[in-house]
Formats: C-alpha cells, structure tokens, sequence
C-alpha cells in the first residue's frame, strides 16, 4: 500500500504536486480546480495493487480531470478503469455518454477514449471515490457490448451492480489495511465481482463462467456479512433471502471455502471484538457493549467464543494488551 502525502508540500504549490503524481500513478491526465480551492489544496490517495488490478482511493476537494486525444496519443496503457463513488457526487463523461454518480454507484470507462470527470464535493474530505484499473484482457465479456457500457451509470441499488456496490464500498473503507498476502487474495474477487456487475448490466450473464459468477457471489456476500456484523438478526437465512438464493445454496458456497456460514459470522465478529479490546481509547468501554456492538447478545456466549478462539478471556485479553 502506497499513500501520497502532501504534508512536506508547501501549501501553494500542493495542487501542481497532485498534477503531477496523478499522471504518473495513473496515465497521462490534466486536472483543475476551482481557484479557492487550488490555493488550499488537500488531498488523500491511497493505492494498493491487488494483483493485475491497481486500486486507488482518493479523497479530495471538487475538481475536474481530463484526459484529451493529445494525452492518450502520448501514453495510452490500454486499460478499462471502474469508478464507484465513496462519498459525494461524481460526474463522468466519455463517447458522448454521461454518467452521473452517487453513492455507490459504478461506471466502466477505457483508457483509449478522451473523457472527463468531474468530483464535485462539499468539503476538502467530503468527495472520495475508488478507481479500479486492469487490462481489458481480464474482463471475459463482448468487446462491443463493453464499448456501449462506457459512462453509464451503473445503479448500485439493485440487482448483481447492489452487491457489487456494496463489495466495493467495504473495499474502499478497509483498502489501506491489506497486506501483501490479503491483498493478493483479493485480486481475483474484485475481478469476479465487477465480472459479474458488468455483464449484468449487459444482460450477459450467460458469458460469465459459473466459476466466477459463484465466487462473485460468495465475495458479495462476505462483504454483505462485513458490512451488517453488528446486527444480531444477521443469520444464514436472512442472508441468502438478501442475495435471493436458497439456504442449502449458501451452506453449499460456505462449505467449499471449508467454513460453515454461522461459524464464518462468529470468526468476523470475534475479530472485531478483539480489536476493540486491544484498543488504548476504548479501554473503558465495557466489554458487554463491545460484544453487543458486534452482534453478540450473550455475554456468557461471548467470553466462551473469545476464550476457545483466542485461549483468554475477554478481560484476561484487555489487561494483557494494556501492559
């Protein structure tokens, strides 16, 4: 994981600093922004290689980036990028098509084509979206039907681009924790999840090797289970009534990771617990909230979880990590 840091630049020459490590970490592009902000500029980007696929997550004041036939005939790497939207409003335009993005919403582009983009965002920390950037090679779906696909939106509030929005969401929010080895393994997920998204809303799903629509699936679903942990209601049957599959279905995807779904629940959970108890700001927090916070109800059931995964109790835990 890479992060750029603007904290050594001299305040008024930050924004041509950004100028310039965009085109580098990306492909050659032109950006601006209004003068106000130029003269203050703040900015965020976190990038990690997930395999064949470069992940970036930017977080930045309103501002627009171009990239023109004089740019693209200068270097052009021959990639299609996916764009969600974190935080914000985000405009992208390209072949005459425009998309205009929220929230997790997607929007397929290339890098072959001029376009335009355009972050718009109330505060300096207030607009943030994740790029996604891989080899057109990667994606086993019709070139042309792609071709059509470039600066459409893609809704992600229902149907395969909801789950996809979701996955990539969570992905955002914990990108800068991945290791080399985690980040490994999530290479071919992503891949599979904006696989299956993108012939989705092609209406091509029967192009999509049963393989990696199924793996798009459980890495959807994993990330539904991450992102809905502190729910006590989260059980194998309310996920798969979200994804809109049967419970055999679902201990079947479960069951060939090696993992069953209740336990695979219980190990994020306990997870999350025990990070909160080895955090110095939230030692006096009571360990019953923090189990509660995560989805245990039971305080009894928690401290015997916590101390068969880890070999302490939840106290013995806390007052180790605070010596």
């Amino acid at each position: 994981m890479d992060v750029v840091s603007f904290a050594e630049v001299p305040t008024q020459e930050r924004f041509a600093f950004w100028r310039e490590m965009s085109s580098k970490m990306w492909m050659p592009l032109d950006a601006h922004c209004e003068p106000r902000l130029e003269s203050a500029f703040q900015a965020h980007v976190a990038l990690s290689g997930l395999g064949l696929v470069q992940a970036t997550l930017l977080t930045a004041p309103s501002l627009t980036i171009r990239r023109t036939p004089h740019l693209i005939r200068r270097s052009d790497p021959e990639t299609f990028f996916v764009t969600c939207t974190v935080r914000g409003h985000a405009i992208g335009e390209q072949a005459g098509r425009q998309a205009d993005l929220r929230v997790g919403d997607l929007m397929l582009r290339n890098s072959s084509q001029p376009y335009l983009t355009t972050f718009e965002s109330r505060g300096p920390a207030d607009g943030q979206v994740l790029s996604l950037q891989f080899p057109r090679s990667l994606l086993p779906l019709p070139e042309r039907g792609l071709r059509e696909l470039n600066s459409v939106p893609i809704r992600g509030a229902r149907g395969m681009a909801a789950l996809a929005s979701q996955f990539l969401l969570q992905l955002a929010r914990h990108l800068e924790e991945f290791s080399p080895a985690e980040a490994t393994r999530v290479s071919p997920l992503t891949l599979d999840v904006l696989t299956a998204a993108l012939a989705g809303a092609l209406d091509a799903r029967s192009a999509v090797p049963p393989s990696t629509r199924q793996r798009a699936l459980l890495a959807q679903i994993h990330a539904f289970v991450q992102a809905n942990l502190g729910d006590a209601d989260l059980t194998p049957a309310a996920i798969a009534a979200a994804h809109h599959i049967s419970l055999r279905y679902l201990n079947k995807l479960f069951h060939a990771e090696g993992h069953t779904v209740a336990g695979w629940i219980r190990e994020r959970r306990l997870k999350q617990c025990r990070r909160d108890l080895a955090e110095p700001h939230l030692a006096g927090y009571p360990i019953n909230a923090i189990a509660a916070r995560w989805g245990f109800t039971s305080p009894a059931h928690f401290s015997q979880a916590f101390r068969s995964a880890y070999g302490l109790s939840p106290r013995e835990f806390r007052q180790q990590c605070t010596r």
